[in-house]
């Protein structure tokens, strides 16, 4: 073979792995789904979505009003309205429900139990919503780190499950 031919041979083999590794062309969408995040103030909204992004935890302060995070994972993308929880925003969060394909609810599971029986209206009523009532919900009782957390086992869960419960009949 001439030196000639085998110049063209590797002028063409450069040509095919430039091809392959550089001109796929953008990678394939991933599905995106708009969640809401709600629960009091304190509960560890912020604190979760900041963990899920790779974010530093330090230095997080309460939301007030809403903020809007994307969270990637390898095979979708979830936008998520996290919506502040404290006692003057919560009667705006249903104004943010709209377009919402699910609901994470954060339950400080250390927390008092004035605030306890605010958080299981609060999660009631929004699964009586309109907008909500027929969405998947994830009820994530954070805090079990602390030594007040309740646990799986106690009494924490009862009233909620059955308020759940009757309003699924």
């Amino acid at each position: 073979m001439s030196d000639l031919r085998i110049t063209e041979a590797f002028l063409y083999m450069d040509y095919l792995c430039f091809r392959a590794l550089c001109c796929k062309g953008p990678p394939p969408a991933r599905p995106e789904y708009d969640l809401v995040c709600i629960g009091l103030t304190g509960s560890g909204k912020t604190s979760l979505l900041s963990k899920l992004c790779s974010e530093s935890p330090e230095n997080v302060v309460s939301t007030t009003g809403f903020s809007i995070k994307a969270v990637p994972f390898q095979n979708a993308i979830l936008n998520v309205k996290e919506l502040g929880g404290a006692d003057n925003i919560r009667k705006y969060w249903s104004r943010y429900y709209q377009g919402s394909q699910g609901v994470i609810f954060v339950l400080d599971s250390a927390s008092s139990e004035d605030d306890l029986e605010a958080a299981r209206n609060e999660l009631h009523s929004a699964l009586q919503h309109p907008q909500l009532c027929t969405l998947p919900f994830l009820i994530l009782a954070n805090h079990q780190d602390k030594p007040a957390a309740r646990s799986v086992q106690e009494d924490i869960f009862s009233p909620l499950l059955q308020k759940i419960a009757c309003f699924l009949k």
